[in-house]
């Protein structure tokens, strides 16, 4: 059989873009940077936001909508801000056939506008925390588009703070980092991230503090996959966000900014996808165990269906193929693209001796086990390979990861994993030299890893990856 997807070894963003077409995840847009996610790609997307959707209100956040236009005034309050976004702003300067008195910009993020709000909805202490959250698309203007890594429209989640003091919201940004963000990506998407500091230089326009995390893809690049930003008192001054204290005395609030975006999904599809396609961690599949009828016989649609409806009733996500008029080789591979975790696959000869196949998607395994036996089996099979899904990617990490002692070392190591390297040795004058050759400081770190109060710290460990 002729390959579908091009080797990864050979031409990793190629095999990228091959595995999007023929997994039916994804299209280009008509309008340059823009995409079209196809129903295989938006059930993930929908599985992704329904996950951290449960951890966001867990952390006591409420969702809520904010417009898409935002009077380009707004942004120029927070004059940092704006610096930061301008050359990546859609601007609209004409509506209804007439120019605009004030020319309005497509959301890039809505610091801004819900910045206003924040302002008229909050009086005294008694009204903080303000916690909201809104589930929303952004454009960013893309000179170099790369579906799901960077789309000049995208998919979000973005939240927004306001708290009484810098102690509350520096903790709250600290949760959702570590709560919501950290414990999806490890223990849903599978995926082992570093999380730090960002320096200065890679800070959130506007921001005191950005916090990230990093995960390593399969060819040694590194992806930002959600960051939480503390405000100060940054954007309350500028949009005149006070309450007043029990003190009665009145004070500015501290706030907070935090998102993840559909670039998760190319980062789930550079960490777990292989030569064969996609690879969906249990966890997070729409369709956890898909029941193959390998070709008609006796007995064989009822046997399937009943496995379909057993798996289901003991709460699996299912999905039942039985289009027997659809050569079944084309159909396994197809199930292989998409990444199914578990096939269960049904045939008269397996079921004259009581048996079905179960294929696992992580190694490719094949195991006839007994119909009876089919629940148990899947479950199993499925804890077993979120586990692997995440220990491989975590291994691929490790053995791409260098200790250096000097900038130089950490640039050569950049060019097939990460480096480690004191911050010291690198600093300011030293990060602009790697960005100029193409490798950026992804985050700052403690030595024993976890995550700084400050990039003034001494013994700081940066590091340098080059990244999507």
């Amino acid at each position: 059989m002729a390959r579908v997807l091009t080797p990864r070894a050979e031409d990793f963003p190629r095999w990228y873009q091959d595995l999007i077409a023929k997994a039916q995840l994804a299209d280009n847009g008509p309008v340059r940077g823009t995409m079209v996610i196809r129903p295989a790609g938006y059930a993930i997307w929908e599985r992704m936001q329904s996950e951290m959707d449960t951890r966001i209100k867990a952390a006591g956040a409420e969702n809520a909508y904010f417009p898409l236009f935002i009077p380009e005034s707004y942004l120029r309050r927070e004059a940092e801000h704006v610096e930061g976004f301008s050359p990546e702003l859609a601007v609209v300067t004409h509506g209804g056939g007439k120019q605009l008195a004030e020319p309005v910009v497509v959301r890039p993020t809505s610091e801004t506008v819900i910045g206003e709000f924040m302002a008229k909805w909050v009086d005294s202490y008694r009204d903080l925390p303000l916690l909201l959250n809104q589930w929303a698309n952004v454009v960013r203007w893309e000179l170099r588009p790369r579906v799901f890594l960077r789309t000049s429209e995208f998919l979000w989640q973005e939240g927004h703070t306001a708290h009484a003091d810098f102690a509350d919201a520096r903790a709250y940004a600290r949760r959702i980092l570590h709560e919501v963000y950290e414990d999806f990506m490890v223990n849903v998407l599978g995926i082992p991230v570093l999380v730090g500091r960002k320096t200065a230089r890679e800070r959130f326009a506007g921001a005191t503090s950005t916090y990230t995390l990093e995960g390593m893809m399969g060819d040694g690049k590194a992806l930002q996959l959600g960051t939480s930003h503390e405000l100060g008192q940054n954007f309350a001054r500028a949009f005149d966000i006070t309450y007043t204290s029990a003190e009665r005395t009145v004070q500015h609030a501290w706030t907070t900014s935090w998102g993840v975006s559909t670039r998760m999904l190319g980062g789930l599809i550079m960490v777990h996808g292989d030569d064969n396609g996609l690879r969906v961690p249990p966890r997070l599949a729409p369709i956890q165990a898909y029941v193959m009828i390998v070709k008609a016989g006796d007995g064989v649609a009822e046997a399937a269906t009943k496995l379909r409806d057993a798996l289901r009733d003991a709460g699996l996500r299912v999905g039942l193929d039985d289009r027997v008029d659809t050569p079944f080789g084309r159909r396994a591979v197809d199930a292989e693209l998409k990444g199914y975790p578990v096939r269960i696959e049904v045939g008269p000869r397996d079921l004259a001796v009581g048996n079905a196949v179960l294929v696992r998607r992580t190694d490719g395994s094949k195991t006839p086990v007994p119909v009876a036996d089919v629940v148990g089996a899947v479950r199993d099979a499925l804890e077993a390979d979120q586990q692997a899904l995440h220990d491989e990617a975590l291994a691929l990490r490790e053995s791409h990861t260098v200790e250096v002692g000097n900038l130089a070392d950490a640039i050569a190591a950049a060019a097939t994993g990460w480096a480690r390297v004191p911050w010291s040795e690198v600093g300011p004058a030293g990060e602009a030299e790697a960005n100029g050759r193409g490798v950026t400081v992804r985050c700052l770190v403690r030595p024993d890893g976890s995550v700084p109060d400050g990039d003034d710290e001494p013994d700081l460990v940066a590091v340098l990856a080059r990244s999507y």
